[in-house]
């Protein structure tokens, strides 16, 4: 899943826009994107969408995290309707998935589908899940499905200014709990989705940023507004040159040979490897 587009859950305007968008992944925002005093009311909104969605996206459902007191009144809302899952935010160690897949455990007991509920956690909003990341490799998460990072949350909890200099890069702490996140993924064996990049007027900007993105090893990226989910898509996708040089660093080592030359240089089997990775992206894996 490329791109993952959010969606207020209480606002039918966007709601209706968003059924047309082909985001990889629609996550209807039960969480920042909704007032206390709205909840009720988005979760109602939530039901109803979810029921009568004919779009194109995944479904997924941002709730409130654990510490707000309000997520089980989220899950309950949620019980029965085919979502493909939940996302997480705030975690602060490994403990809050086991917790929550508890909680998954019964609504999945509800629901007629064959895979299970899965989670998607955002990793970096607490300091103590940044400190704490390598703590989800010692126990198994089969819920888990891919973590995202994000810098606000994690900036307001630092009591910290902007988490970006004045020319858009991040600050250092900001760079390292990006880094974990997309280690603590690959380690995993699960999708690294970045950031959103905040300027959505920029269609260039956004497209440089996502193609910095895949070249640093994540899969994914999150649209802040509609007109990113396209240009997400585009970038995470592999050219056709790519896909062309995938195919001749393949064929280079149908010989047998650990090292062969290509093009003047000599490649081994991490050459072989990124190239199988470009085909899975492309979504060309069996060729």
């Amino acid at each position: 899943m490329k791109s993952l587009l959010f969606v207020p859950a209480d606002s039918e305007r966007k709601l209706a826009k968003a059924e047309g968008i082909a985001a990889g992944r629609l996550t209807i925002d039960l969480e920042d994107a909704v007032l206390p005093d709205r909840k009720p009311v988005g979760r109602q909104m939530v039901a109803e969408y979810v029921r009568g969605y004919r779009g194109p996206s995944e479904l997924w459902v941002r709730v409130n995290d654990l510490e707000s007191g309000e997520i089980l009144k989220d899950l309950v809302a949620l019980a029965g309707l085919p979502i493909a899952g939940i996302m997480l935010p705030k975690i602060r160690g490994p403990e809050d998935l086991t917790r929550v897949s508890h909680y998954l455990d019964l609504l999945d007991a509800q629901r007629e589908a064959d895979t299970p509920l899965g989670i998607l956690a955002v990793c970096t909003e607490t300091p103590a899940a940044v400190l704490r990341m390598g703590e989800l490799l010692h126990r198994p998460h089969p819920r888990l499905r891919g973590m995202l990072w994000g810098a606000e949350d994690l900036s307001a909890a630092l009591g910290a200014g902007s988490p970006r200099h004045a020319d858009g890069a991040w600050r250092d702490t900001y760079v390292y709990a990006r880094a974990q996140c997309l280690l603590a993924c690959h380690a995993l064996e699960i999708e690294a989705i970045d950031t959103v990049y905040v300027d959505f007027r920029d269609a260039e900007g956004c497209r440089t940023n996502c193609q910095q993105a895949r070249h640093d090893g994540f899969t994914g990226k999150v649209a802040i507004h509609p007109d990113q989910v396209a240009i997400i898509n585009d970038a995470f996708t592999p050219s056709d040159d790519e896909v062309a040089h995938a195919r001749r660093v393949i064929a280079a080592f149908a010989g047998g040979a650990g090292a062969v030359a290509l093009d003047g240089k000599m490649i081994d089997i991490p050459h072989l490897k990124s190239a199988r990775n470009t085909l899975r992206s492309a979504g060309l894996e069996g060729a």
